[in-house]
C-alpha cells in the first residue's frame, strides 16, 4: 500500500506516517510545514519507503506512480493558527480539499478527510452525535476553522456521491500527545507549558467549560480502523470523559508536580462551553473506544514537554 498524508509534518499527521510505515506502507509526505516541524519526521528520513514533498497543498497536487489511499490532514488547527493565517486556513479547506480529491480521483485511491468537533460550534446538544448539524458563527473569530472544516465535508460527500469516490471523514474532537507544538495556544500545551515554567496557569472564563481529552495513539488507532471501514459518513474519534478546564488544569498540576496557580482571564469569543463526543458510531461500526488514561497521557505528554522548556 502508498499513501498520501498532507500534512504529515503536523502533530496527527507525523503519527499516520509512524503508523503507516510500521504497517509496511509507502508513505508521500506533502507540507509546506507553515505550522509542521520536520522534527516530526527526523526519525523517518532515512526509509526508502519514505518520501517529503514541501508543497502548499492549495496549489495541483502531482504525485508520480500508484497511490491508494490518500489522507488529507493538512490545516492549521488553533486558535492561535486562526488569528495569523485565517485566508490560510480557508484555502487549505476548499481547495486543498478539492485538490487533495481530485488526486485521489485521479489515482483511483481511497480517500480521508480529517475533520473536527469544531464543525459543531458552540453546541447545543451533548453529547454530540454526528448526526447534529451543529451551532456555528461564520464570522466569529473561530469561523475560518469551523466553515473551512464543515465545506471540506461537503465536497468530500459530493465527490462521494458524484464521482463514487471511495471516502471516509473522521471528526476528531481533542487530542493531546507527543510532538504538538509549544506554541499551539490550544489548552494542553499552554498548561503543560506554563506548568513546567512554574507561570500560572491561564483559564478563560470560570473554567466551567468542558472538553473531552483523547491520547494521540487511541486517535490513530480509530483512524487506522476507519481507513480499513467502508462507512462513508462522518465519524467521531475522540474521548467520552468530560473534564472541566478548571478540573484539567489541576490534572496537568499533579502530572508535573508543579504549584503554579491558576489565573483567570476574560473568556474568548465564540469559546464552546460543551465539547463531549457521542461514540456510538465509533463503538458500533469500528469497534473503538479511547483506553489510555488521562493519567497516563498527560505524564508521556509532560515527558515530551519537559524536554522542550528545560
Amino acid at each position: 500500500m502508498r499513501a498520501v498524508i498532507t500534512g504529515g509534518a503536523g502533530f496527527l499527521g507525523s503519527h499516520l506516517v509512524d503508523r503507516c510505515l510500521d504497517e509496511g506502507w509507502e508513505v508521500v509526505v506533502i507540507d509546506n510545514l507553515i505550522t509542521g516541524n520536520m522534527d516530526n519526521l527526523a526519525h523517518r528520513l532515512g526509509d526508502p519507503r519514505f518520501r517529503f514533498i514541501k508543497q502548499d497543498v492549495s496549489e495541483y497536487l502531482y504525485v508520480d506512480g500508484p497511490v491508494d489511499f490518500v489522507f488529507h490532514f493538512a490545516s492549521p488547527a488553533s486558535p492561535i493558527d486562526f488569528q495569523r493565517y485565517p485566508i490560510q486556513v480557508l484555502k487549505v479547506g476548499a481547495l486543498g480539499t478539492h485538490k487533495a480529491l481530485g488526486l485521489a480521483k485521479a489515482k483511483g485511491a481511497k480517500f480521508m478527510l480529517a475533520s473536527t468537533s469544531e464543525v459543531y460550534g458552540d453546541p447545543e446538544v451533548t453529547p454530540q452525535p454526528e448526526t447534529y448539524w451543529g451551532n456555528v458563527n461564520p464570522i466569529g473569530p473561530r469561523g475560518v476553522y469551523d466553515e473551512a472544516k464543515r465545506y471540506a465535508e461537503a465536497m468530500t460527500m459530493a465527490y462521494h456521491h458524484v464521482h463514487g469516490l471511495d471516502t471516509r471523514i473522521v471528526r476528531f474532537f481533542n487530542t493531546y500527545g507527543p510532538r504538538m507544538r509549544l506554541d499551539d495556544g490550544r489548552v494542553v500545551p499552554n498548561f503543560v507549558a506554563q506548568a513546567l515554567r512554574g507561570e500560572p496557569l491561564t483559564v478563560y472564563g470560570d473554567g466551567s467549560q468542558t472538553r473531552s481529552f483523547g491520547y494521540v495513539d487511541d486517535t490513530i488507532e480509530g483512524v487506522w480502523r476507519l481507513a480499513h471501514s467502508d462507512f462513508h459518513e462522518p465519524v467521531n474519534i475522540g474521548n467520552d470523559r468530560e473534564s472541566t478546564i478548571l478540573e484539567f488544569a489541576e490534572a496537568v498540576l499533579r502530572a508535573t508536580g508543579s504549584s503554579s496557580p491558576i489565573a483567570h482571564l476574560p473568556p474568548m469569543p465564540d469559546d464552546p462551553q460543551r465539547r463531549r463526543p457521542d461514540l456510538t458510531r465509533a463503538r458500533t461500526i469500528l469497534g473503538w473506544e479511547p483506553t489510555t488514561p488521562l493519567e497516563e497521557g498527560l505524564r508521556r505528554t509532560v515527558e515530551f514537554f519537559r524536554a522542550l522548556v528545560c
